[in-house]
């Protein structure tokens, strides 16, 4: 989220531990192809919309230690060679909005959400925020804001479309709704400049994509006939997979999407394992703990790492430094490295 809300980085007793980290797995997921022309309407009606897979629904987004949410929220994909097609369906027994103007900043209202760094380098990425009247908010980061990144903010993508239908009736306090559907594409032309050199867009069969998805649900209360943030309280933050603190500008833990050619309902792809995830969590392991020194250090003793058998170097010059790691990959040995600014590159080796 942006600036408005506040982006802590994990205090010392809330670091996820280095070695546990090889197996935290983020979520992944399937995205299969359409032969049919969809309309981006909310309501996802096309038969092909019935083959896409559901995900599993959202959780808290620190992770299953906090209460489940109150609502369920699920989303499925298709993708053709023009566009990346996203279904998303929210459950709300009251479904209200306020903001009409396009980018202003949507997650003070209730709103869907969605990241996406095709490159998966952590840097250079996309989001889309949507409320229930169908308001859009698009920016972009170069780098998570707590990395120093400045949104540009608004950074529109030409050809964008968002649909959305509500189960029920908008800004209706007197009635129950059962909840909202948003149906969004998104032109891999303009997604190209978030993909880096070396990322196809629109992506081969087998490619993945690191995305992730949010919700926001505000606590409210009805006043003079109308819906209404309840003043002070703090927003719920759902999400497709988990993150671990309060903060979705954090790549590295979003999950994982891959592409297949097989047409929706035509077929079964199975999802390859992402052979540099726990390169990935150990590597920005290492850049939390440079993050808490007064100056970094290419010793892992001193970065009280020295138990760790992974074969991992750091290089460093000055306050610049890079950790590398080298791991297996489906098509032989990739070295997986992170710099002081979090920015990640994969190259075989």
């Amino acid at each position: 989220m942006p600036p408005e809300f506040p982006d802590p980085s994990c205090s010392a007793d809330e670091e996820m531990d280095i070695h546990a980290a090889e197996t935290a797995s983020p979520r992944q997921a399937i995205c299969y192809r359409t032969n049919t022309p969809l309309c981006i309407d909310g309501k996802a009606t096309e038969p092909i919309w019935a083959h896409a897979l559901w995900s599993e629904d959202f959780i808290d987004i620190e992770g299953p230690l906090k209460p489940p949410p109150r609502f369920r929220t699920r989303m499925k994909m298709l993708h053709d060679d023009v566009n990346l097609y996203v279904h998303a369906e929210l459950e709300e027994p009251h479904v209200w909005g306020t903001i009409t103007k396009r980018n202003e900043v949507i997650f003070h209202d209730n709103d869907f959400e969605l990241f996406i760094d095709p490159d998966g380098d952590n840097h250079n990425y996309y989001e889309l925020e949507v409320n229930a009247l169908g308001t859009i908010w698009e920016l972009s980061l170069p780098k998570p804001y707590r990395c120093g990144g400045e949104p540009r903010d608004p950074d529109p993508l030409e050809g964008v479309q968002v649909g959305v239908h509500v189960d029920g009736t908008l800004n209706a306090p007197g009635s129950e709704d059962r909840g909202w559907c948003v149906t969004i594409a998104i032109p891999f032309a303009g997604l190209s400049r978030f993909a880096g050199k070396d990322q196809a867009c629109p992506p081969r069969d087998g490619d993945q994509w690191r995305m992730n998805f949010s919700r926001v649900q505000w606590p409210h209360e009805i006043v003079d006939g109308a819906y209404r943030k309840i003043e002070g309280a703090k927003a719920d933050n759902w999400v497709w997979s988990r993150q671990g603190v309060i903060d979705m500008h954090r790549p590295s833990t979003w999950g994982c999407l891959q592409f297949s050619d097989l047409i929706a309902g035509q077929g079964e792809a199975k999802v390859d394992p992402d052979s540099t995830r726990a390169a990935r969590n150990v590597l920005m392991g290492i850049w939390e703990r440079q993050q808490r020194r007064h100056e970094p250090s290419a010793d892992l003793e001193a970065l009280g790492l020295g138990d760790l058998t992974a074969p991992i170097t750091i290089t460093r010059q000055g306050d610049a430094w890079r950790a590398t790691m080298l791991c297996e990959g489906p098509s032989g040995r990739v070295e997986v490295s992170v710099d002081h600014a979090a920015h990640f590159t994969i190259r075989p080796r």
